[in-house]
């Protein structure tokens, strides 16, 4: 394996990508690929310079009244980066919004960002031009679109033509701008859902980057031969964290996808050399269904022409949500060494990664002593007993919410622009994840076992959402009184959706009517697809506390199972489902037996 070089720069994006657009060992070096197109660590430099340049020129004067933000709404593209990169030589702060938002939300998220540039994909700028009124920061003049002259959008909206008349033309070498930043500027607002309201931006300032770079890289051995695969989207944590900065940091290269494709996944592992991937959610267990498609589910035939394929490079993945039995294929199948199933969120408080040797189904040992187990009382829970079949006995007493005990929140850098949601995350001394787990002691060693959301979120392919959003679109159906929606096991990843609906008086609950209803806040870009409930429920009225709060912790406890819900009307839908059908004890068997498989039946049996 190539030696890794060293590069002798302080810890801000900008002064890294220097140094290394300076080394002679990473200069010519390809560090980006997307389709046709790459880019070296030389071409990537001068174009985040080119890129700071023209957002300095196009922002002006930053001040508390005029802040030097950045929003972008973009899929995995060069120019996602060569925006990043700008912002961190420019002293800026990009925002990184979801494109998956729609209407007030997205308007209401770009709003709050006060954010007075925003850089939108082609495939987007429709939705942005209908919510363009609601935009209370950005001017007319600094909405730019990535790809706008091949959609036909007149040449002042069209990026890279602002860029090359502004500025100069692609693979010009300009100075650097001449703008002091200090490792604490904050360099990047990437957001998470709440529980409440609008997603969440959380801060990253440049030294957290860069040491998520540096510690992905140490942690899992990435190293300049390296090349990375980043499918899951650059404007979330995950892929810019664990994809574009380990790979940067190490001097190794990163293959993009715009969007992740399970069908295509195998050819562009071949195509681009990818030795190591990141994923968040059930892009494994999507891979394995798209590999058995492919090849016919015939073991012999997978590894004659996958998994002993010379053009198969691919060591390792890192990543959260995939299931032991689906690990063990993943990895066989691509003759992989090893699978870090990690935790982890945005905030970066808490984090552990899993290694070879570690206890099945974990996600690593806690290497961190402040991390703790606490009950709902703020007691420490027990660690997990376990009986003569390897399960918890102890469940109810073991499991409670994953928190970090200390007198500071660790990485965990704050939400942008909202106090009200820092008090909540820390206080008193305890940062709340949001995430229940459980602790195996092995050997001395504490073992982390994540196990699912609070009754507030839901956590499904690898996002965070709010019950309450859900349950509040859910509402507006016309024979609705009230929903509820929390989450509930899946076999394959994190969650699936549940909704307990009481109808109003003489209402009956139709499956295609509701499907279609579904359906239709999709389209109209008021829910997103995760969103739609896997199942529901129909209850006749519902149970609550003292004070007035609907019981959600029983609706969890009993989600979709059929031995104390024998005559409760449940429907469910699958993948490609034209309507919601009745769950039958006959589905519940079957389902059953999947999560068997999946090493994961003491969810529905806690």
């Amino acid at each position: 394996m190539t030696e890794a070089p060293t590069f002798d720069a302080p810890f801000t994006l900008g002064e890294q990508i220097e140094a290394r657009g300076d080394h002679p060992a990473t200069a010519e070096k390809v560090l980006l690929v997307e389709g046709d197109r790459s880019w070296t660590y030389r071409q990537f430099r001068d174009e985040s310079v080119r890129t700071a340049q023209f957002l300095l020129r196009r922002l002006g004067r930053s001040d508390e009244r005029r802040p030097g933000h950045v929003a972008m709404l973009l899929e995995n593209h060069l120019e996602l980066l060569s925006l990043f990169g700008g912002c961190g030589y420019a002293g800026l702060t990009l925002f990184g919004v979801n494109p998956s938002l729609r209407g007030e939300t997205l308007a209401g998220v770009i709003n709050h960002s006060r954010a007075r540039l925003l850089v939108v994909d082609q495939r987007f700028y429709p939705e942005v031009e209908r919510i363009r009124g609601q935009l209370k920061h950005v001017p007319a003049e600094n909405l730019l679109v990535r790809g706008g002259a091949e959609a036909g959008l007149p040449a002042e909206l069209d990026l890279e033509r602002r860029l090359a008349d502004e500025v100069a033309e692609s693979g010009a070498t300009l100075s650097p701008p001449d703008v002091p930043v200090e490792p604490d500027r904050n360099l990047m607002v990437i957001y998470t859902s709440g529980t409440t309201g609008l997603p969440k931006g959380i801060n990253n300032d440049h030294l957290k980057l860069c040491t998520s770079g540096l510690g992905i890289g140490a942690i899992v051995g990435i190293g300049p031969d390296d090349r990375g695969y980043a499918c899951m989207p650059l404007f979330h944590s995950n892929s810019m964290f664990m994809g574009f900065m380990g790979s940067f940091w190490c001097g190794a290269s990163l293959a993009l996808r715009e969007r992740f494709s399970a069908s295509a996944f195998v050819e562009d592992v071949l195509r681009y050399g990818v030795t190591y991937w990141n994923y968040v959610g059930e892009p494994v267990h999507y891979v394995l269904s798209a590999v058995e498609k492919q090849f016919g589910g015939e073991e012999q035939r997978i590894r004659a022409e996958l998994t002993e394929n010379p053009r198969n490079r691919l060591r390792f993945a890192v990543g959260n949500g995939a299931s032991p039995p689906d690990i063990d294929r993943f990895s066989r199948w691509f003759g992989l060494e090893e699978v870090h199933e990690l935790y982890g969120s945005t905030e970066a408080a808490i984090s552990s990664f899993r290694r070879k040797g570690d206890p099945r189904g974990s996600t690593g040992e806690i290497a961190d002593p402040h991390v703790k187990i606490l009950r709902e009382d703020g007691g420490e829970c027990p660690p997990a007993q376990l009986d003569e079949r390897g399960r918890v006995a102890n469940y109810a007493e073991a499991i409670g919410e994953i928190c970090r005990v200390a007198p500071d929140a660790g990485l965990f850098q704050g939400y942008f622009d909202n106090p009200e949601a820092n008090a909540a995350k820390y206080h008193d001394g305890v940062f709340h994840s949001g995430d229940l787990g459980h602790v195996l002691v092995r050997e001395g060693k504490r073992y982390l076992f994540f196990d699912g959301r609070t009754d507030d979120w839901i956590r499904k392919d690898g996002e965070n959402f709010s019950t309450a959003q859900v349950a509040r679109l859910l509402s507006e159906h016309p024979s609705v009184q009230l929903a509820v929606a929390y989450g509930v096991p899946c076999a394959v990843s994190d969650e699936l959706v549940m909704a307990a609906l009481e109808l109003r008086e003489g209402a009956r609950f139709d499956p295609r009517e509701f499907f279609e209803f579904c359906e239709r806040l999709v389209e109209q870009g008021s829910m997103d697809r995760k969103w739609v409930p896997d199942f529901v429920r129909i209850v006749e009225s519902f149970d609550y506390t003292a004070t007035q709060k609907v019981l959600v912790r029983n609706l969890k406890r009993a989600h979709f199972r059929r031995d104390p819900l024998s005559e409760a009307p449940i429907y469910w839908r699958q993948r490609g489902d034209s309507t919601f059908r009745a769950f039958s004890e006959r589905d519940y068997r079957a389902l059953r037996r999947e999560f068997e498989r999946a090493e994961k039946l003491e969810l529905l049996e806690r």
